[in-house]
């Protein structure tokens, strides 16, 4: 159940509660319409399908479907069934799914939208097209094959072949290509180093494609990268299809990337911020905030202070974030709201049921965030 929201369409971005997720447009629109152009520039054949772990909104899906993206990613059967019910009509489930009833359901939900799913694993491959076959539907199905960040994946060489031939001889399946996510890869912070660990991972995907073509197995689809890495697997000539997702936001983690110059930053500005009230200031260096654990993610690093380099969020409890003043004339009043650049943006919009969308300091739009705790 969501919810009320912290806000109402017209009001003033001052007279928004708090906590509160906001999401400021302009820069938003800014970031979905840069990564759609660098895409649209690099050449025919790339396509964009943006993650929607990060956003978990249908709204935001459509936009940037809206833009040239092909469909989305999810990582959960339930995120998927939230995105096709919103009206997305093509959905990957960059994941592995295992378990009777989640593929049940993952096969039905082929019925309502074109759906991809993943595999590594013989057994799954054959519960996969035992249920397709039940349901009647032709289940897409990518390998995925380890490419460094040992999760999920087969070695790259023989074992994907072996799988991909399986698909193509299972009822109710179609070998439809390779994933080759590399997610470690994302928040290697020097340039030439994050580089280098995509280079390694297009040699592992090179070798395995030579595999399938050697054996008449058309890869239609190679599928991966992120917000970190994607101009190197746009212009490896491998990757046919990127996996983009946080870049509609950026997060205090992923602003620490270096960029070819040695800078910190990247091609998108932060958009996502969460919004909180100083509820006490009980001595010159020490302020709380009202946004605590519950209201953003700190596994990654503590969220950054908008305007203010001499307040440092240090620590979060439950309902409480301490901020440390290095200037101690600093005026930080009770009452006074701040906006906080989340150190990890994919989790801390799981922590909330709407989008503040703001414009020219003024509420525009409340998007709900229809997949927030879809964990199934």
């Amino acid at each position: 159940m969501s919810t009320r929201p912290p806000a109402e369409v017209g009001m003033h971005l001052d007279d928004v509660d708090t906590p509160a997720l906001l999401l400021d447009l302009d820069a938003f629109e800014r970031n979905v319409a840069g990564l759609a152009q660098a895409v649209a520039g690099i050449g025919a054949g790339l396509r964009l399908r943006p993650h929607a772990k990060s956003h978990k909104c249908p709204v935001i899906a459509l936009r940037q479907m809206a833009q040239g993206a092909v469909g989305v990613c999810c990582q959960k059967v339930s995120e998927a069934e939230a995105m096709v019910y919103g009206g997305v009509p093509d959905v990957l489930v960059s994941n592995e799914i295992v378990g009777t009833a989640k593929i049940a359901r993952l096969v039905a939900l082929a019925k309502q939208a074109r759906v991809t799913v993943c595999a590594d694993d013989a057994g799954n491959v054959a519960t996969l097209s035992e249920a397709a076959a039940t349901f009647g539907v032709r289940l897409p199905v990518l390998v995925e094959v380890n490419v460094g960040s040992d999760r999920c994946g087969v070695e790259p060489g023989e074992p994907p072949l072996a799988l991909a031939r399986q698909i193509a001889a299972s009822p109710g399946l179609r070998f439809a290509g390779l994933q080759a996510y590399y997610g470690a890869a994302q928040h290697i912070r020097e340039y030439a180093k994050r580089k280098e660990a995509i280079d390694a991972a297009a040699e592992k995907v090179r070798r395995t494609l030579d595999l399938l073509h050697q054996h008449e197995l058309a890869c239609e689809v190679i599928s991966g990268a992120g917000t970190g890495t994607y101009t190197f697997e746009a212009g490896s000539g491998i990757w046919n299809e990127l996996q983009a997702g946080s870049y509609i936001f950026m997060d205090a983690d992923y602003l620490k990337n270096l960029k070819a110059d040695g800078t910190p930053g990247g091609d998108f500005e932060p958009s996502l911020f969460v919004y909180a009230t100083v509820m006490s200031r009980p001595t010159k260096d020490r302020a709380i905030l009202d946004a605590g654990l519950k209201a953003l993610s700190v596994d990654v690093g503590f969220p950054w202070v908008v305007g203010m380099q001499d307040v440092e969020y240090i620590r979060a409890a439950d309902e409480h974030g301490r901020l440390t003043l290095h200037d101690p004339d600093r005026t930080l009043p009770l009452g006074q709201k701040l906006r906080l650049v989340p150190g990890h943006c994919d989790p801390t919009v799981n922590l909330h049921d709407w989008y503040v969308c703001y414009r020219n300091n003024r509420v525009e739009a409340l998007w709900p965030i229809t997949a927030r705790g879809a964990v199934l």
